[in-house]
């Protein structure tokens, strides 16, 4: 049974800086890419980040751009989201997520879920 743990979360002031990590078990970890969503209140979940499974190739909201890092590490079965330059609109509980395959094809393909964990930004 494939578990994804996240966590990393809390409440910082704009223009500062959170990491986000998500355990991973119950699967061949390197042989999936995987993902990063958020929800906001009141909003659809939407995609923020994904990195295939040897972390090479890396995909981003146009939101997050420049300001947040998707990164993994297959020998601790661990994908990360480094966020900086924080601004209230990223307030939203993230979200980690295992894609179907190895590479990224679109936001559909996400097969499994974290609890998720809640990001504050205060102005």
């Amino acid at each position: 049974q494939v578990q994804l743990v996240e966590s990393g979360g809390g409440l910082v002031q704009a223009g500062g800086s959170l990491r986000l990590s998500c355990a991973a078990s119950g699967l061949t970890f390197s042989m999936y890419a995987m993902g990063w969503f958020r929800q906001a209140p009141g909003k659809e979940r939407e995609f923020v980040a994904a990195v295939i499974g040897n972390g090479v190739r890396k995909y981003y909201a146009d939101s997050v751009k420049c300001r947040f890092t998707i990164s993994r590490d297959n020998a601790k079965n661990t994908v990360y989201l480094q966020m900086n330059s924080l601004k209230p609109e990223d307030t939203a509980v993230y979200y980690c997520a295992r894609s179907g395959s190895y590479f990224y094809d679109s936001d559909t393909d996400f097969r499994s879920w974290g609890q998720g964990t809640q990001v504050t930004v205060s102005s």
